[in-house]
């Protein structure tokens, strides 16, 4: 609840109102700190890689993967202390952490302290990406839930749509060390935001304590949700080909389509597709609930998906404008299902919400990056492994959903 907009907030669990455009704004804002960090060294790749001596251009995709990484890994640690310190003190502290990865970032001279700098900024980027979601459930459950999170992933949306666009002209200002000193001029005044106007959500009455046991006692909880895990594992499965795509989107427009630096341009019709995704799922959600809509789009990824992998398999890499379509499709269903997704999967767990979101943000990560390297590994000349990692990934996923409507 923001301490300034109060009226527009009273009820948050009723559903029938939505919160002020600052919270909608500043949830937005540190969520998208991990696509911002990721998508704004997308044109920066090959040249950082050849001035660090990376000898192989698909190891510079390394730099994505690995905050990923620390972002799956800072969750497990933040999520309880959130639980257990609140909510506002862990998130300005993963500011600290992200600024400082990326001071390293930019005075990084050797790959190896690159590395190391970019699992700092995963790290730190943890903080705010994950508590952002138990700050909701702490005053939203169910489809209203899913509604603000469909709001504030199309905000989140943004991100991807600017960053690269960012980086490019960061890039011909400085270098792509200036991507990382661009990164710093977002994260400072989205703390100083959030901490002026965002009220403490999680009260003391309701913090659990931060031990061994109380941990323990929380993941079992967890896991004993057989909603929340089949869940994590379908956000898990769709995110590997999906982490895949990032890191490889710059090769394909500019090694396979040869688009050049209007590479930017058309990366973003894919985050335009999204944003709208989010839009009309928060228009559709409180009538058509989240399981169909969710059901829904992930058929719809699947099938564009199946028909441009045997268009791919027989005929190879399709022409551009082909490429284009599927590309709008299948982020306009990601954006249809992400937001879901987790409110699915946090609606039985308010009680443990900072642990309950830590898990399934880390669960489901720790399950894509797997799938990515493997999609991403295969990559070379052709878009074939991408559009099989992203038909299988949805293929399964509709199993796991039959099975938790049949569970459930």
């Amino acid at each position: 609840m923001t301490s300034h907009d109060n009226t527009s907030h009273d009820n948050p669990s009723n559903g029938t109102s939505l919160p002020s455009g600052t919270y909608l704004a500043i949830m937005g804002l540190l969520t998208s700190i991990g696509a911002l960090s990721t998508d704004i060294m997308l044109p920066a790749l090959a040249v950082l890689g050849g001035e660090l001596g990376v000898g192989n251009i698909n190891h510079t995709t390394l730099v994505v993967t690995v905050f990923f990484l620390g972002m799956a890994l800072g969750q497990l640690v933040v999520g309880p202390l959130s639980d257990a310190y609140g909510r506002k003190p862990i998130v300005l502290w993963g500011y600290s952490l992200f600024i400082a990865g990326c001071v390293l970032s930019f005075i990084a001279e050797s790959w190896s302290v690159m590395i190391i700098a970019r699992l700092l900024q995963g790290l730190g980027a943890a903080a705010p990406r994950v508590i952002a979601v138990a700050i909701v459930r702490d005053e939203y459950k169910g489809r209203a839930m899913a509604r603000i999170m469909s709001i504030i992933m199309a905000i989140f949306i943004l991100a991807p749509i600017l960053a690269p666009l960012m980086g490019q002209g960061l890039i011909f200002l400085g270098g792509w060390r200036a991507t990382f000193a661009g990164l710093i001029l977002v994260a400072l005044p989205s703390a100083f935001w959030f901490h002026k106007a965002i009220d403490e959500t999680l009260p003391r009455e309701r913090r659990r304590r931060f031990t061994v046991s109380v941990i323990l006692d929380g993941i079992s909880q967890i896991c004993q949700s057989r909603v929340t895990v089949i869940y994590l594992l379908i956000m898990g499965l769709i995110g590997g080909p999906f982490i895949a795509y990032l890191g490889t989107a710059r090769q394909i427009f500019q090694d396979i389509y040869g688009v050049g630096d209007m590479f930017v341009i058309f990366f973003a019709f894919g985050s335009v597709s999204a944003g709208c995704a989010s839009l009309l799922n928060a228009r559709l959600v409180m009538r058509h609930g989240m399981r169909k809509l969710t059901s829904i789009a992930t058929m719809g990824l699947t099938s564009v998906s199946a028909t441009l992998w045997g268009l791919s398999h027989f005929s190879g890499n399709p022409d551009f404008i082909t490429f284009m379509l599927w590309q709008t499709v299948f982020i306009f269903c990601i954006g249809m299902t992400f937001g879901n997704l987790q409110s699915l999967a946090m609606e039985p767990l308010g009680h443990v919400a900072g642990l309950a979101a830590a898990i399934f943000g880390a669960g489901s990560t720790l399950i894509s990056l797997p799938l990515s390297w493997l999609v991403s590994g295969y990559f070379g000349s052709t878009i074939t492994p991408l559009v099989a990692g992203f038909t299988i990934a949805g293929a399964l996923s509709l199993i796991l959903m039959r099975a938790a409507r049949v569970r459930s």
